[in-house]
């Protein structure tokens, strides 16, 4: 059963995310395991919630109900802390995880509060409403993953959670086209105005040239995060910290390829190649090494904080949706 898992997490994370499937293979072997399975977890409640498979529509349709079925991911979550048997093969992984690393089950539930922003269409206002969206669905998985490689200091988890808002900000601008396609918008309203792009014409091609500027603008919002991140790579372990540098750096380089393209950014979708990679792992090892060398800065006082530790874990309402 647990090698089942761990081919199946494995499987998972190959289809779901390429990129961050080869930053992972750097992990230490206990803790890519977990990082794998915890992956499973969360690429498993992102398409129950939205009717995919492995992050794409699935091949055939059938109607769903989001709201039902993210209920039922709280509660197979809540099981599964409470240690009861999991057949599930994402909640089996998730339990084993989240038991053996003792993970706050404030981050799942955190977690799980970011799809719940989804089923209920949740509006963004402003860049700090985006971001708290960001915290739900990304920087909450970097304190799961700090949680797995037994960081517990604070600090720490605040860049941590600093790069998970860098991933999210750059999957938004690289995603902006198929989301607004898909009846979803990310960006802060306040700054489509601006831009003289209405919510409901973003995925149409005579805004291409504005929405790049959009999309640059907040391209450039997650540099302080992947500055954060970068500072606070010298407090994990070797490995982790070389496969954790070398994430920043892919996911980083795809937001520079989306400023780069301009109004083109969404004509196919942005990533790196095997040799860009490959780039990008020696300077993630090199960044690595070099990290044990001096202290680290004191993090920006005017990032996003991320809910301190006194939050207590989610109650039902704040996982409720508008009806």
């Amino acid at each position: 059963m647990s090698e089942a898992l761990f081919e199946h997490a494995t499987r998972t994370i190959e289809a779901g995310s390429k990129s961050f499937a080869a930053a992972a293979r750097l992990f230490s072997p206990g803790t890519r395991r977990s990082v794998l399975m915890l992956y499973a977890w969360c690429r498993h409640c992102d398409d129950v919630v939205d009717g995919q498979e492995l992050g794409f529509h699935a091949a055939a349709q059938t109607p769903h109900d989001a709201r039902r079925e993210l209920a039922e991911l709280v509660e197979q979550t809540r099981r599964a802390y409470a240690g009861e048997p999991m057949r599930d093969p994402a909640f089996a992984a998730f339990q084993e995880v989240a038991l053996r690393h003792a993970m706050p089950q404030r981050f799942a539930f955190d977690h799980l509060a970011g799809f719940a922003m989804d089923v209920g269409e949740t509006r963004y206002e402003t860049i700090e409403d985006t971001l708290r969206y960001c915290y739900h669905v990304a920087g909450v998985v970097g304190l799961m993953m700090a949680s797995i490689m037994g960081m517990k200091d604070a600090a720490v988890l605040d860049r941590a959670c600093d790069l998970g808002l860098a991933f999210q900000l750059t999957n938004i601008a690289r995603d902006i086209v198929e989301d607004a396609q898909n009846g979803r918008c990310y960006l802060p309203a306040a700054w489509l105005r601006e831009a003289g792009i209405p919510p409901a014409e973003v995925a149409l091609p005579r805004h291409r040239e504005a929405l790049a500027r959009v999309a640059a603008r907040l391209v450039d919002y997650a540099e302080p995060y992947y500055d954060s991140a970068n500072a606070g790579i010298r407090d994990l372990p070797l490995r982790s910290a070389w496969a954790i540098a070398t994430a920043r750096n892919v996911y980083r380089q795809i937001g520079i390829e989306v400023k780069r393209r301009g109004a083109r950014a969404w004509d196919e979708r942005c990533g790196t190649s095997k040799a860009e990679k490959l780039w990008l792992l020696g300077k993630g090892g090199v960044a690595a090494l070099t990290s044990r060398l001096g202290s680290a800065p004191p993090r920006p006082p005017g990032l996003w904080q991320r809910p301190g530790a006194a939050h207590a874990a989610v109650p039902d309402a704040a996982l409720a949706v508008d009806a």
